[in-house]
């Protein structure tokens, strides 16, 4: 071939076969640490993929109109979009369980049949031998974040503990709460301006995440929307929830917990 009576651009093709190849993968790989091997595990934090989050879902009621894996399913959405954001982290498997209600005495969500719940001790306990997983792996920010208000006193005690127990070791544990916290606070501020309320459970806020990821229309029961009554399990009034809303509320997560990493790694440790 003509090509190879010129070895100079012979190796240029081939410097850039090899470029695209592993540009190309490196776009593909996934973010979620459960598809890949353990090799690539090893491999990604080697060369600077030193970030793991953990993000805790939960499995409770959202009212007659949304599936109880709610929390879950934007927990996996968000972190997904965050690790990628980050450029240098993997995602844990969502814990899928979280305070909830007193399943004896049939309290909060737990009223209400298919709702999980486990104690604080037991989310604690869970969380903190997650961050244990990841440090063993070699992360060195080991980020906790929660979609459920119940909790995240936990996921606080347990970022502050570890941190100061693996201080030496150069890890630290971040404890991420403006990912629920302050991404509120903008969705309130945001309806507020439209003379919306986000409602405090299954309501606007709540049901316009899980529209804007619904893309099969599994989550979402759209003929069985109301306003909240005693009964059902709504706080609000989903009747005004829109993809386009949740699309927003998502981004302010996203864009929330990035920069609260962010911060939080660029601190002195």
């Amino acid at each position: 071939m003509a090509l190879f009576r010129h070895p100079m651009k012979s190796f240029i093709l081939l410097i850039l076969i090899v470029f695209l190849s592993n540009t190309a993968y490196a776009q593909t790989r996934s973010v979620f640490l459960e598809d890949l091997t353990w090799t690539e595990v090893r491999d990604a934090v080697a060369t600077g993929t030193v970030t793991a989050i953990i993000y805790a879902g939960s499995t409770e009621q959202n009212g007659p109109h949304m599936a109880l894996g709610k929390h879950n399913f934007i927990a996996r959405y968000v972190a997904q979009r965050i690790a990628s954001n980050l450029g240098n982290a993997l995602v844990y498997p969502v814990l899928p369980f979280a305070p909830t209600g007193d399943a004896v005495a049939k309290t909060d969500h737990m009223r209400f049949p298919g709702s999980v719940s486990v104690s604080e001790s037991t989310f604690a306990a869970v969380a903190r031998e997650f961050a244990q997983s990841a440090a063993a792996a070699g992360f060195r920010n080991i980020a906790l974040i929660g979609d459920h208000g119940g909790g995240q006193e936990a996921l606080a005690r347990v970022a502050s503990d570890l941190t100061t127990q693996w201080r030496a070791q150069g890890i630290r544990v971040l404890y991420v709460p403006d990912a629920y916290v302050k991404s509120f606070e903008l969705v309130t501020e945001f309806l507020a301006r439209q003379n919306l309320s986000p409602g405090q459970h299954a309501g606007l806020s709540d049901t316009s995440e899980l529209m804007a990821i619904d893309t099969d229309g599994r989550w979402i029961r759209q003929d069985k929307i109301s306003a909240n009554t005693p009964a059902n399990g709504v706080d609000g009034d989903p009747r005004r929830a829109s993809v386009e809303f949740g699309q927003q509320f998502l981004q302010f997560k996203v864009d929330s917990a990035v920069a609260q990493i962010r911060n939080l790694i660029a601190q002195p440790h």
